[in-house]
């Protein structure tokens, strides 16, 4: 379950990265809400998972979830480029993050 857990985690933290994009420095109302309720859900999942997951794989797997889901989310839906060394690049944040979880 802190797996499971920790992985929900990573994707909030993209969800509130891409939300304070969209907040225009907090003056747009809806995406600064999503920014808050993703912010507090990611990292009440965090402090959760890291209860039994080691500090350094969980918050390493958190962050690469987040930096994956967030540069996916720029890519599909922001109209950032999405050539093949960042796709390359990204390949690689995820493959680390396997590693760490796989090796832990």
């Amino acid at each position: 379950m802190p797996w499971f857990v920790l992985i929900v985690s990573g994707l909030l933290e993209s969800v509130w990265a891409v939300a304070l994009s969209k907040s225009a420095g907090f003056t747009r109302l809806t995406p600064s809400l999503v920014f808050v309720v993703g912010l507090i859900g990611s990292m009440i999942g965090l402090g959760y998972a890291l209860r039994t997951i080691p500090i350094g794989t969980g918050y390493a797997v958190w962050v690469g979830i987040g930096v994956a889901g967030t540069a996916l989310a720029g890519m599909f839906f922001m109209g950032e480029s999405a050539n093949a060394l960042r796709i390359l690049s990204l390949l690689l944040v995820i493959a680390g993050v396997v590693g760490l979880k796989v090796f832990h």
